[in-house]
């Protein structure tokens, strides 16, 4: 009896492991701590974080060749538009490269500090114009992604998505816009509506919706009642995207007051990573356009703000 019993608890502890930690997804995206950018690196080698000054030896190599998938734009209230590749790392460009001809001038050791974006499996950022995405043949026979003409970097001391710490390094190094300039400082202008540092998901009060889900920027979570949380699915594809980015991966530290239960990166089949709670897939909407907008609500009778719960505000039950 007692093993039966025993037997029982353990089958209903690994279904719950494996509902909150994969939400029903083929491989997990997310490490034990929450921390949802990568997976946790084998024992004894280093993690391909795009982050630490140590990053950058042996495992140089892997890291400038990781691809940048379908691109992304941030919109910065200090940086304006700033282009990310697919799991929301800041590309940037260098002053003393050349745009025409496209040429790399950071090679050696400027190219650890600087890894190379790669030009393979590359598609422009939804509704950015696909023809500023180009490429150039580096020094050493391999191609680099360009926009504009200007050859795109990351910054190892990145550490996640929404950094952007290479920005005005040595004078020369600027965050990218998506049409290939550099990124403009304060371009978005003083807010005066939000706090100027929130954390990268957090709770507002709305006047007519209550509590609901806001991301670093202050702009109104959504989700999509056609998505699937078990197993997890995205309904959104294809040019559905240009309206509904997606949110890019929250670090599981960087929440105030909103549900951390199923809190994932969902790997999406485009290539996309996107932040999930309670398992559901979480996006913005094109059509706000400052913080405190919520003209997705009720969009097509599908789109509905996010509560704290991960509940849809205000949908018919």
């Amino acid at each position: 009896m007692n093993t039966w019993r025993n037997a029982s608890l353990a089958v209903a502890a690994a279904a719950l492991l494996a509902l909150t930690t994969a939400c029903g997804q083929d491989k997990g995206g997310e490490s034990p701590e929450g921390q949802n950018v990568g997976n946790a690196s084998p024992a004894g080698q280093a993690a391909d974080s795009y982050g630490s000054d140590s990053g950058y030896g042996a495992t140089t190599e892997t890291a400038s060749a990781k691809q940048a998938g379908q691109l992304a734009v941030w919109d910065s209230k200090k940086l304006g538009k700033v282009v990310t590749d697919s799991e929301g790392f800041t590309l940037y460009r260098f002053d003393k490269d050349t745009a025409g001809p496209p040429k790399s001038n950071c090679d050696g050791d400027c190219a650890k500090a600087w890894p190379p974006v790669p030009a393979g499996n590359v598609t422009a950022a939804a509704g950015t114009d696909a023809a500023t995405v180009g490429k150039v043949t580096r020094a050493d026979g391999t191609q680099q992604l360009t926009l504009a003409g200007w050859p795109m970097y990351r910054y190892a001391k990145d550490a996640g998505p929404g950094d952007a710490l290479g920005q005005g390094v040595g004078g020369t190094w600027f965050a990218a816009a998506p049409d290939g300039k550099k990124a403009a400082v304060n371009a978005d202008g003083p807010s005066g509506t939000e706090p100027a540092d929130l954390a990268g998901l957090s709770v507002r009060k709305d006047p007519k919706l209550g509590d609901i889900v806001v991301d670093k920027r202050g702009m109104t979570v959504y989700r999509f009642k056609k998505d699937v949380a078990w197993p997890m699915k995205s309904a959104c594809t294809g040019a559905c995207l240009s309206k509904w980015p997606v949110v890019a991966p929250v670090g599981k530290n960087d929440v105030k007051g909103v549900t951390t239960k199923g809190f994932v990166t969902f790997d999406r089949p485009d290539g996309l990573k996107q932040q999930a709670i309670d398992c559901w897939p979480l996006y913005t909407f094109s059509g706000d356009v400052k913080p405190g907008d919520t003209n997705g609500q009720g969009v097509g009778g599908t789109w509905y703000a996010v509560s704290p719960q991960a509940k849809l505000v205000g949908a018919p039950k």
